[in-house]
């Protein structure tokens, strides 16, 4: 049976419709990138020595935390793109953040009494000068465990 004329006028405008809705999300998407790497550290919490919240002397008890110890860093680092053909190239962004974290003998980073959220900090200050005008989202996590998750929104929205 052949379709009515209504019918397929019909038909074809909810396609165009569905088409043109299609282009305005893809034209209208929040585009980003991620890279993850990882490095060893050694920081320290001195304010677990002493806080009783911290110093409890049960099993909650995390004083440890006040002397130097060592992690693997886990970052995740997601950041805003302006178009789908590789706006920031993602090894080329991989390779600058590891960069940034290596000195000439590849030693282990210390970090004194930085926090996970302290260290996504820092790391923001550095990709926001490099990249300004974008979001940019951090993860920091201790041997991929625990830590931070941080969104630092675009500064022009």
């Amino acid at each position: 049976m052949q379709e009515r004329y209504y019918d397929y006028m019909v038909r074809r405008m909810r396609e165009e419709d569905n088409k043109m809705a299609e282009e305005k999300a893809i034209n209208n998407a929040q585009k980003s990138i991620w890279v993850t790497f990882r490095k060893e550290g050694i920081h320290k919490y001195p304010a677990a020595l002493d806080d009783p919240n911290l110093a409890t002397g049960d099993e909650f008890d995390v004083s440890f935390l006040g002397y130097p110890h060592r992690h693997i860093f886990h970052f995740r680092v997601r950041i805003e793109v302006f178009h789908d053909d590789r706006d920031i190239e993602f090894i080329q962004f991989k390779r600058w953040l590891e960069k940034l974290y290596n000195d000439s003998d590849g030693a282990v980073l210390v970090l004194d009494y930085k926090s996970c959220e302290m260290i996504a900090d820092d790391l923001y200050s550095q990709i926001s000068a490099k990249y300004p005008g974008r979001f940019v989202e951090i993860d920091v996590s201790e041997d991929g465990e625990n830590g931070c998750v941080i969104f630092y929104p675009n500064p022009n929205h």
